[in-house]
């Protein structure tokens, strides 16, 4: 990795764009490999006191890094932008027929007056013409919506606020602008592709109307992927949910469909990682198909009506959740069209 620095105390966004140009004009005559990266920006707005775990979880996305990142770190008292601007590359060896890809990188230091007009500041720092992604995992939803303008994408964790109703709500209302990736959808994608999978075959595609009963098991905050799971079933399967109740601990609802009713059951469990523990869905005759998190990957058990059981283990059906990030913003340039239905009907389970 080889790397071209600046910084400065009591800037200006001016000053910081000058200074993205001029390192960039250096790196392209050191290394005529040089080539930036140009995918999507990343704007993320964190608490600067708890910055280090951000930056952990962004190391961890791997290809996956935006092309040009820009935190900004909010720290109460601090009237004036402190900036540090990086252009970076690997295999900084030049080699015959060789690219180096390069990545720009902007950290500023502001004050809780800067969110309200946040976008003035980031609007010169960002790559005209190139999706923009926003990213507020503390909170901060002045600055977010400071961003409307700019942003294309919004991440967000539904799983963060204690409750999904609330959460569901502020989701909705982003995606009304911007194109939404949600984290807590995304923890459910090893179980949905599995249930999917499972009755994709067209003699067990008919047993779908036959579904009489759905169990969800998660860890005791993720309430709100359950209820995104359950509410993907509803949306594609034209189930008309009804808001979920407190239950011995967990929740319990019902959806109306064509041909009578189907149970759902949120059960919170002890596990390590946020996201789903198992799944749970029980047909008419007594035949279920079942998915619990084990070592591996995902156990698999199917029920025959006659009481006849098979098990396995489905194999690196879960990318965990250090990869969940990276996912995340791999995601923002797919465009998923199952996840408003979904968010939806889970404002309707969420009540």
């Amino acid at each position: 990795m080889s790397e071209e620095v600046w910084t400065a105390q009591d800037t200006t966004p001016t000053a910081i764009e000058a200074a993205l140009r001029e390192l960039q004009g250096r790196r392209y005559q050191s290394d005529r490999s040089f080539v930036p990266a140009r995918v999507m920006n990343l704007v993320v707005i964190v608490e600067r006191d708890f910055r280090g775990e951000v930056e952990n979880r962004l190391g961890r996305v791997g290809r996956y890094h935006p092309s040009r990142l820009v935190i900004a770190a909010v720290q109460d008292g601090r009237t004036t932008i402190d900036a540090v601007a990086t252009v970076a590359a690997e295999d900084a060896v030049a080699r015959p027929g060789h690219i180096a890809v390069g990545r720009e990188r902007v950290e500023l230091e502001v004050g809780p007056q800067h969110l309200d007009h946040l976008d003035t500041i980031v609007d010169p720092l960002l790559v005209s013409d190139l999706a923009t992604m926003v990213w507020a995992p503390h909170g901060h939803t002045a600055a977010v919506d400071a961003l409307r303008r700019l942003a294309s994408i919004v991440l967000v964790d539904t799983q963060d606020d204690p409750e999904p109703r609330v959460a569901f709500a502020r989701a909705a209302d982003l995606a009304g602008s911007a194109y939404v990736v949600d984290l807590a959808w995304l923890r459910s994608t090893p179980w949905r592709e599995r249930v999917a999978a499972t009755f994709d075959p067209l003699p067990v595609r008919a047993r779908l109307g036959e579904i009489e009963q759905v169990t969800v098991r998660h860890r005791d905050d993720s309430t709100a992927t359950g209820l995104l799971f359950c509410a993907w079933l509803a949306s594609r399967l034209g189930w008309r949910p009804a808001a979920m109740e407190e239950d011995d601990g967990g929740l319990s609802g019902r959806c109306d469909t064509s041909g009578g009713e189907v149970g759902l059951r949120l059960e919170r469990t002890e596990m390590g990682s946020p996201g789903l523990g198992g799944v749970t869905i029980e047909l008419a005759g007594g035949a279920a198909m079942a998915l619990n998190r084990g070592p591996g990957g995902l156990k698999a058990l199917r029920r025959t009506a006659d009481g006849e059981q098979q098990e396995w283990t489905v194999m690196g059906a879960s990318r965990g959740e250090a990869g969940i990030l990276g996912e995340g913003v791999r995601q923002a340039l797919l465009r998923d069209p199952t996840y408003r239905p979904a968010l939806e009907a889970g404002r309707v389970l969420a009540g």
